[in-house]
């Protein structure tokens, strides 16, 4: 039995399919054949498009992109000294067995 490969969709994708999918011009069935697609996930794209709608208008900002990359930036660093401090101590450790 041969499995097709996973496909990946882009949020642009998702988010065209699911704004078709709530504007109901079209059958989820018509959707499935237009997008070569299972009803599930059109179902599942437009609950969750349904759900993030809300945030939009809720008045939190988005997050901080320089934030994210401070964060992002001093985790690698903090990998970086617990790698040099691995390494260390496994060179030393051989010594003692």
């Amino acid at each position: 039995m041969n499995k097709k490969p996973r496909r990946k969709f882009s949020n642009e994708f998702k988010a065209k399919v699911a704004l078709e999918a709530l504007r109901e011009r079209e059958s989820i069935e018509t959707l499935c054949k237009k997008y070569d697609l299972h009803p599930n996930q059109i179902f599942q794209w437009k609950k969750t498009c349904k759900e993030g709608v809300s945030q939009l208008f809720s008045g939190d900002k988005p997050p901080d992109n320089d934030a994210q990359e401070k964060l992002i930036e001093e985790l690698y660093r903090s990998i970086g000294e617990l790698k040099v401090a691995n390494d260390f101590l496994k060179k030393n450790l051989k010594g003692y067995l």
